[in-house]
């Protein structure tokens, strides 16, 4: 979306050339969407420490990590007649068939594993787990979300609790809204262990210590109470990074020199598939110009925890997810080749087709002489997670 975003302000020749620097990556077999229909493009976050300084990679495990894992995969629903963007995040520990590896890794695995093999393989498994064809692909490394990041200024974000990931190196020690950039961006996007205190609640002197040993009820007595919602988490948090992100680079456009250094950051850790053409973009762009980030739909896939072998791992929950892709997907999706597991038994049944429910205007009928107006009931969900930031303006 912020690609989308950078190249219709960029002035059309200079855009092109831009375009033309970043890499693209042979995806064999995608399906070539049909102009003006709805598509699907298959955003990649990869673990890769490629394009990061020396310090940075150390500090993000580079020494530790061999390999490359897709530990965000999002499929985004672009439908340009509608003017209308979903993105359904699957779970990196989400238990999937492979299709290939499988003297490494099982005939059964996590989705994150597929990467290893390149994009092609992990679009391939989701069409044969999902029913979901993948018509475009684009992979962000480590280095892409710092730099792109970097290149709008930062996103800005509203905490209203301090938070905390010792793993991931994210620190917002004071609530408010903050300028979250380079370093930090990229740690909050990655945070699955997240601490939260009440305002005005100091990190204690031995809370890494604690954290470390375990001892998280001792941190909750000093204040600090972990998350617990892992990769949930972790998704919410990089939707609403992205929707700021969409925000601010859309807010860039009129600025000749933030708009310059946005494109010339993008090739740095970002590719995508050699199909998407400039012109593709460019009528993205202008369907889509006019649109708020809080338009953009997110999903999570359901899951249900469970274990394979002795590892802790997500199973898909039917008939619920079946659900959300006929809702988002409808008439796109295809039946699956081969079904994902839906439990630590192995047990693949084909999803369950299942009518998705709308929500209806009110409607009136007429009795005689007297007119009866229903209106649908609106209630209200207390957010069960306000450590969540959300966007903000400075």
């Amino acid at each position: 979306m912020a690609l989308i975003a950078g190249l219709i302000g960029g002035g059309y020749f200079y855009a092109r050339w831009r375009f033309s620097q970043i890499p693209t990556i042979d995806v064999p077999h995608l399906t070539y969407p049909v102009p003006g229909q709805p598509f699907n493009i298959l955003a990649i976050g990869s673990d890769s420490r490629s394009g990061l300084s020396s310090q940075l990679a150390q500090q993000t495990g580079a020494s530790s990590v061999s390999g490359q894992r897709s530990d965000v995969v999002k499929i985004i629903h672009v439908d340009p007649t509608n003017r209308l963007v979903q993105i359904v995040s699957i779970p990196r520990d989400t238990v999937v068939t492979l299709l290939a590896n499988q003297s490494l890794y099982g005939k059964y695995n996590r989705i994150n594993v597929n990467i290893g093999s390149g994009p092609a393989l992990l679009a391939k498994t989701i069409l044969a787990n999902f029913g979901i064809p993948i018509n475009h692909v684009v992979e962000v490394s480590f280095g892409g979300l710092v730099n792109t990041a970097e290149a709008v200024g930062g996103v800005y974000l509203n905490f209203a609790h301090p938070v905390r990931d010792i793993e991931s190196g994210l620190y917002v020690s004071n609530p408010g809204c903050h300028n979250i950039n380079g370093p930090q961006a990229l740690a909050l996007t990655r945070s699955r262990h997240l601490l939260y205190s009440l305002p005005n609640v100091k990190w204690p002197v031995d809370g890494v210590a604690l954290y470390r040993a375990g001892n998280l009820s001792a941190l909750a007595a000093q204040g600090w109470n972990y998350d617990g919602t892992s990769d949930y988490g972790r998704i919410t948090r990089q939707n609403t990074f992205l929707k700021a992100m969409f925000s601010r680079v859309k807010g860039s456009l009129s600025n000749p020199i933030k708009m310059n250094n946005f494109l010339s950051n993008l090739p740095q850790g970002i590719a995508i598939d050699s199909t998407f053409t400039f012109n593709e973009i460019i009528g993205l762009a202008l369907r889509f110009h006019g649109m708020s980030s809080s338009a953009i739909q997110t999903y999570t896939l359901p899951t249900i925890p469970g274990t394979l072998g002795s590892a802790a791992v997500l199973f898909i929950q039917q008939p619920v997810a079946q659900r959300l892709f006929i809702q988002v997907f409808g008439k796109g999706l295809v039946a699956p080749t081969n079904p994902p597991p839906v439990n630590s038994a192995g047990d693949t049944p084909m999803p369950v087709i299942a009518v998705t429910t709308t929500t209806r205007p009110p409607t009136s009928t007429v009795k005689g002489h007297t007119t009866t107006t229903t209106t649908p009931v609106t209630t209200t969900t207390v957010n069960p997670f306000p450590y969540n930031p959300v966007p903000c303006n400075p």
